[in-house]
């Protein structure tokens, strides 16, 4: 069990810091707003990630008592989407930007929005579908509980990984424009994460 949580909070650890439209968003913000409008965004984000884990929790738990191929189905499929996340980002431009767009809101009005931004989008839903089913670490026993210890532990560590990029806003901007290969860099950070997953995911 230890040993399971521990790979699960590195390699959540690895996709949290590895820059998406989130992360990006919460620093955007913190550059345009302050350091306190960039962690009332995360406190909205990460808490969205609330409903999405209780529909994974029921919901694969129904699957796995139900059927053992269809679990193993939906861990394929996850290692299959991670495959096609890291084809995505191969595929993109390696430039990375901060705009200073973004509309200045209450913190409160951030927080709304975050919760928003997360429960709307139906790709969080597939990316803990992928993510999460090989991290159980006993699928004889309640799986519920374990969707849901996995799920608080990915929502703290992001939260804390989120709220530091918030904090560093300012120089994680003078890094970018100062480091020309730094997008290369954090692009194939990100292709390696999502492959190093997929393979862990498939090995039994």
């Amino acid at each position: 069990m230890i040993e399971t949580l521990l790979s699960f909070s590195l390699a959540t650890v690895a996709l949290a810091l590895s820059p998406g439209p989130d992360n990006i968003y919460v620093v955007t913000q913190s550059l345009v707003n302050g350091t306190k409008s960039g962690i009332a965004t995360t406190a909205g984000l990460i808490s969205g990630c609330i409903v999405h884990t209780a529909l994974l929790a029921f919901g694969v738990s129904a699957l796995i008592t139900a059927s053992e191929s269809l679990f193993y189905t939906v861990k394929i499929f996850g290692a299959l989407y991670l495959l096609y996340l890291a084809f995505t980002v191969y595929r993109s431009d390696a430039s990375v930007t901060f705009s200073n767009d973004a509309p200045k809101k209450s913190n409160w009005a951030l927080f709304k929005q975050g919760v928003f931004m997360n429960l709307v989008n139906p790709k969080v839903m597939i990316f803990f579908l992928a993510f999460f089913p090989a991290f159980l670490w006993d699928t004889a026993k309640n799986t519920v509980t374990q969707f849901f210890v996995l799920g608080l532990l990915f929502m703290l560590i992001s939260f804390l990984i989120f709220s530091s990029l918030a904090v560093l806003a300012g120089t994680i901007k003078r890094f970018m424009t100062k480091q020309k290969s730094a997008g290369k860099v954090l692009k194939w950070l990100q292709v390696v994460v999502f492959v190093g997953i997929s393979i862990y995911i498939l090995i039994p």
